[in-house]
């Protein structure tokens, strides 16, 4: 009656390792470490690593050890936050210019566990400690360069078809199109309707003349701005990245604002400096009248034209290229960037343009094909600079080459770069592509800082607040329901290992708010055992014999567990789908906590149960509390 087959306590025994070894990472401490990064014209070579560990060394800082996490990366790691600090400030006047050093935490994860893809819950800003900065995008500069950008398009196309217009030009509310006659407005109105179908158009008369009004439908504006806040946080991510933040959390708050949370970092000027700076893309027509290696070795640099390192595909020299200075076509031109494959099988990436420009790029690649064409990716960063004894910053300019191809034919708004070596390389160029410049202006409306002593402070705090809720109810489980109380306490342990292991897994960031869903889920969690456990009471009160009680305890239990549960998961996941920060942060850890209490109240008392008592035919008594 109360024994279960094999493969379900085989079952509950994979689950409850599962949660104790992904809940591992968790025990062990992170160090305080510098993340030292390289640029594409710099290098982290043996003289570079000399220099720091002199420059270490004679001011006294020691380190444990020196990590290296990339062919241009380094972890350099120390015992305490003080001396991260110091360290932070001697390696960047050590290196100067050309090289990223940016505060870390290093994982002391075993390398078994970091090979499994066990790793520790990420902590919010609130545990961490770091900037919080709230940022805007400006819708209306973006409307206006759509605008822009398709008030030049609209006249090319209308002059491509012969159609005689008398006046175009972009207002507030779209485009206005003067024409002569009702004929002219309606040919212009249908061309309007064949290519820009994102426009809406009404035709008004103005004495013998006639006015179309373009106006952008409300879908297109949204779609604009949806895809003007992907693009931003792509930008956004993609740099941060780069610069060795650890942890960050770039999400999208409501229609038109990004947060941004650098955890570990505490100079707010130097985090408007990481997600400040500018980067865009330039192609450029590759000039093959001229040896660039010659020019390279005279230092005589053909006029019009600039000198460029590149790095072919499948290579790793680079090879000197000239590249005339007119800019064909510039990043922000392009709306769209996708990996695909060419007609040949070979990788390539599939552009899309709409910002403006595509006219002039459609002429100038025919009348250049079979030439090459390359892409330059440009990034303007903010460097900081002591005048007068006051900080400032200075833009500096980085350019490298990160494509050329040959123009097989005139390109249009659609086409795309094929000559690429691997499917790798053409899903790093189309991201390279996609987040290469931000779409619009973006203002910080909303910036914090949060102290690592009160981060540590707030993880103390929470965790003892779980601490005393575990064992108040570890103890009023005892008392009440005896052994069964001791198999429920049980249960409430392996509830709390699932539900790390999951958020570890899931890369979930913990904040507060989390830890007061995961203190809630530990009182709800006892719920189901207790409507399980007084189910077997009566029985035993009724006279049903100890066996059948257990039975009966549980599978009549059952419906209402799960009634009660799912309501609150529907609430749980209403507030997942629709809340934002801390409300977020409560909604993820109670949904997961519903999810294995369910599991662990269950399935694992039972399995316990039944291992216990399933044998014993002559059960005559449970140590239940009656």
């Amino acid at each position: 009656m109360n024994r279960y087959p094999a493969w379900k306590y085989l079952l509950v025994i994979v689950v409850l390792l599962f949660g104790i070894v992904y809940s591992l990472p968790n025990l062990y401490t992170k160090d305080y470490a510098v993340q030292v990064s390289a640029d594409s014209a710099h290098s982290l070579d043996a003289n570079t690593l000399n220099t720091l560990r002199a420059a270490l060394a004679n001011h006294q800082i020691e380190y444990s050890q020196v990590e290296k996490i990339a062919n241009d990366s380094v972890l350099y790691h120390f015992a305490n936050a003080d001396t991260q600090l110091r360290a932070d400030d001697v390696i960047k006047d050590a290196l100067g210019t050309g090289y990223t050093v940016a505060l870390n935490m290093a994982a002391t994860t075993p390398k078994w566990l970091q090979a499994i893809g066990a790793q520790a819950v990420p902590l919010g800003l609130d545990l961490s400690g770091g900037v919080h900065f709230l940022m805007a995008i400006d819708i209306n500069s973006l409307v206006t360069h759509r605008m822009q950008a398709a008030e030049r398009n609209i006249a090319d196309t209308l002059r491509k078809n012969g159609v005689r217009y008398l006046g175009l030009q972009d207002n507030q509310d779209g485009i206005r199109i003067r024409a002569a006659d009702r004929a002219t407005a309606d040919k212009i109105a249908a061309i309007l309707s064949q290519d820009y179908p994102e426009f809406t158009q009404s035709l008004t008369p103005d004495g013998p003349q006639w006015l179309v009004q373009a106006n952008l439908s409300e879908q297109a504006r949204a779609d604009a701005q949806n895809f003007a806040v992907d693009k931003t946080i792509s930008v956004l991510r993609k740099r941060i990245d780069e610069l060795g933040v650890n942890e960050p959390i770039v999400q999208r708050q409501g229609a038109d604002r990004i947060s941004v949370d650098l955890p570990g970092v505490q100079d707010t000027a130097r985090a408007k400096q990481i997600i400040g700076g500018t980067a865009t893309l330039e192609f450029h027509l590759q000039d093959v009248q001229h040896d660039a290696a010659q020019a390279k070795e005279s230092g005589l640099i053909p006029p019009g034209t600039s000198l460029y390192p590149y790095t072919p595909a499948g290579t790793t020299e680079a090879i000197p290229i000239l590249l005339q200075d007119q800019i064909v076509l510039s990043g922000s031109s392009i709306t769209n960037a996708t990996a695909t494959v060419a007609e040949d099988g070979r990788p390539a990436v599939s552009i899309t343009l709409g910002g403006g420009g595509e006219a002039a790029f459609y002429r100038i690649t025919g009348e250049n094909v079979g030439k090459p064409l390359a892409i330059v990716y440009v990034e303007t960063v903010l460097t900081p600079v002591v005048v007068k004894g006051e900080m400032q910053y200075t833009q500096r300019k980085s350019e490298r080459v990160i494509s050329s191809a040959t123009i097989q034919s005139a390109l249009p708004s659609t086409f795309q770069i094929t000559g690429l070596s691997d499917v790798k390389e053409s899903r790093d160029l189309s991201l390279l592509l996609r987040a290469g410049s931000l779409p619009t202006p973006v203002a910080i409306i909303e910036e914090s800082t949060l102290g690592p002593s009160l981060g540590a402070q707030n993880i103390h705090k929470g965790i003892f607040s779980i601490e005393v809720g575990f064992i108040a109810i570890v103890l009023f489980m005892i008392l009440y329901y005896r052994f069964f109380g001791l198999l429920a306490d049980i249960a409430l342990g392996m509830n709390l290992v699932l539900l790390v292991a999951v958020l570890s897994v899931l890369g979930a960031t913990l904040s507060l708010p989390g830890i007061a869903g995961i203190l809630l889920t530990l009182g709800m969690a006892v719920d189901a055992n207790v409507l399980i456990f007084e189910r077997i009471r009566e029985e035993l009160r009724n006279g049903v014999s100890p066996q059948a009680s257990i039975q009966a305890g549980y599978e009549r239990a059952f419906a209402t567990i799960v009634d009660s549960n799912v309501t609150t998961l529907i609430a749980a996941m209403a507030l997942l789908m629709i809340g934002t920060g801390a409300v977020k942060g409560f909604a993820v850890t109670l949904t997961i906590g519903i999810l294995t209490s369910m599991f662990t109240a269950i399935t694992g008392t039972r399995a316990i149960v039944n291992l216990i008592y399933g044998h014993k035919v002559r059960l005559t008594k449970l140590s239940i509390g009656i």
